[in-house]
């Protein structure tokens, strides 16, 4: 049984001063695995006042100093690679492969943001003004469970690599993890105060994060629904927000494409992490003359994906997070069925053989763009096949959503392909399925969020834009 009695303040581990402990559960048995003590609101302004006291000191610190730090952090995280991927399939279900995709993409963050900074001048000349990019001041970091140690490592390397102090509000469901992510980034040496991750809830140190006016920043990742409170209550401090939202990202799947080849592909996109991710592509969008092949294709493509069986290298799905997750999955698979869309493969309960929280991968067909489905983030491994008749109607629908976070193309010929994307509301588009670009920006359009993270982009909303004029030489007068 795992128990985690401290949170890191001012450079030591600390014991809360908040008393309410959370049970963490392995979600493959759900069976209780341990606890943590959770941090309330005071906790939270002890934190902050440890980032507020080192800011000016680390704010003035030179580029050279920050990339050496944020090497150390790289290597103290890769040290303990295993340890965290074992504890992402233990604490959150993901499968092995996923698990040690994720923590190795943790410890690399710090050498992405090495990199930007590297290449990333601060002051400019702008005609007859001096412009400099400064540090905004303390950042507050608030990330989810689906990708705790990821979130965790990439908004602290870049408000690190910007000059910026932080405290880090981790998700209380994701202990276990964030506890071997703080040994690491404790063990690389940085000054007392610079960073501080408090494990707590929303209500109470997501509240006094968003509120405290020693705040100058909040970067969060999560529902769209948290992040609107989050713009209200900052609203009195005028703070700058960083939001990465949900999503309802459309596959379009063009009428030249190859549909043995394109139909798996939207299958894994729509089954990322489990189902479990705002990027995820769940709906997918076929020529309605091409539908029974797609349904035919989509039903092969799922009934040959693997879940269960974590330390399996071909295991691709996890059960979801939690019993309140995995009930929120069988509510939408019971309303599609209500609102009249054809099941192909999947449906309520578990996969034979697995309890836990493990939820059967899902296909809907005959869906259209206004049932719950379609509109709503299930969040969890639910596909809905739409059908269009134009090219022209496929960008229609996939941009009739409140969200804009993540689009796919997939298309034999490559401009006709470009040309779609041009046209998507999203933040990200993919193209026949490209790897990910960690110095590409990263945000979404609409309800998916604010602002962008990642590379020279992420690094800037970390910066506030200082002009001096009549500081530069020669300048007419």
């Amino acid at each position: 049984m795992h128990s985690i009695e401290q949170i890191y303040i001012d450079g030591q581990f600390v014991q809360p001063q908040g008393d309410e402990w959370f049970d963490l559960y392995n979600p493959a048995t759900a069976e209780v695995i341990g606890r943590v003590r959770l941090a309330d609101a005071r906790d939270a302004k002890d934190a902050v006042r440890a980032a507020h006291r080192a800011f000016p000191a680390f704010s003035r610190t030179s580029k050279a100093q920050r990339i050496a730090w944020l090497t150390k952090l790289h290597a103290a995280v890769l040290a303990r690679v295993d340890r965290l991927a074992a504890a992402t399939t233990e604490e959150y279900g993901a499968p092995a492969n996923r698990a040690m995709w994720g923590a190795r993409y943790a410890a690399e963050s710090f050498l992405t943001a090495a990199q930007t900074l590297e290449a990333y001048s601060f002051t400019r000349r702008i005609a007859s003004a001096e412009v400099t990019m400064e540090p905004v001041g303390v950042a507050a970091l608030i990330t989810p469970w689906n990708a705790n140690a990821g979130f965790i490592c990439n908004k602290l390397a870049t408000a690190i690599a910007a000059g910026c102090t932080v405290v880090i509000k981790p998700s209380e469901m994701s202990a276990i993890q964030t506890q071997i992510v703080t040994e690491a980034l404790h063990e690389a040496g940085l000054p007392p105060g610079v960073f501080n991750i408090v494990t707590g809830r929303g209500d109470t140190v997501g509240a006094e994060l968003s509120t405290n006016p020693h705040i100058a920043k909040v970067s969060f990742t999560g529902s769209t629904a948290v992040g609107k409170s989050i713009v209200r209550a900052s609203a009195d401090t005028m703070k700058r927000v960083t939001l990465e939202l949900g999503g309802k990202s459309p596959t379009l799947i063009l009428d030249d494409a190859d549909l043995d080849t394109a139909v798996p592909l939207a299958v894994k996109a729509g089954f990322e992490n489990s189902g479990q991710a705002c990027i995820a592509g769940t709906r997918i969008l076929v020529p309605e003359n091409r539908l029974q092949d797609t349904v035919r294709l989509a039903k092969d493509a799922v009934a040959a994906v693997k879940v269960g069986h974590l330390q399996d290298a071909d295991s691709a799905i996890g059960p979801m997070v939690s019993q309140r997750q995995y009930e929120r999955v069988q509510s939408y698979i019971r309303r599609g069925v209500e609102e009249g869309a054809t099941l192909v493969i999947g449906g309520e309960g578990h996969p034979d053989g697995l309890g836990g929280y493990y939820v059967k991968p899902t296909v809907f067909a005959n869906v259209t763009n206004d049932m719950t489905i379609a509109r709503e983030e299930i969040f969890g491994p639910v596909l809905s096949i739409l059908t269009y008749r134009t090219e022209e109607e496929a960008i229609e629908i996939a941009n009739d959503t409140v969200y804009g976070l993540q689009a796919y193309v997939i298309s034999s010929d490559l401009e006709r392909a470009r040309a779609v994307a041009s046209r998507l509301e999203a933040g990200r588009v993919i193209i026949n399925g490209a790897p990910h670009e960690p110095l590409a920006p990263f945000g979404g359009f609409k309800q998916s969020g604010i602002g962008r993270e990642y590379g020279v982009f992420g690094l800037e909303a970390f910066l506030e834009t200082k002009a001096v004029l009549g500081a530069l030489e020669n300048v007419p007068q």
